[in-house]
């Protein structure tokens, strides 16, 4: 696997600004879903992942012998851990998924129909 680099990961949130980007544009539900799906799996959804990568962050800097060991810092840290832990209460949005997506399946399969009910 290639380094990671700040570039690769600001690839990456490009990535998710050109989904909000074409979300905005109103494709069909179904293609919507397809494309947000993995995004809000309950495993290796988003919200799991950053969840992940703050606790990562927070033990990094924590573990790390040239962190200075004050308040602020303690502080900084449990900021971090808080935030992974709400992330990680996001981990059921696979269920609106979920059910979005049997609500499309119910809808009648029109062009032009609403698709909504």
């Amino acid at each position: 696997m290639p380094a990671l680099t700040p570039e690769s990961v600001r690839a990456a949130t490009e990535t998710l600004s050109r989904l909000t980007e074409y979300l905005l544009d109103k494709p069909h539900p179904e293609e919507a879903l397809n494309l947000v799906e993995p995004l809000l799996d309950e495993c290796t959804g988003a919200p799991i992942q950053l969840a992940d990568i703050l606790r990562a962050l927070a033990r990094t800097v924590q573990e790390h012998p040239d962190t200075p060991f004050t308040t602020g810092v303690d502080s900084l840290l449990e900021e971090l851990r808080d935030a992974a832990q709400e992330q990680s209460d996001q981990h059921s949005l696979h269920y609106v998924v979920d059910d979005l997506r049997a609500l499309i399946e119910k809808a009648p399969d029109s062009e032009s129909g609403c698709w909504c009910q």
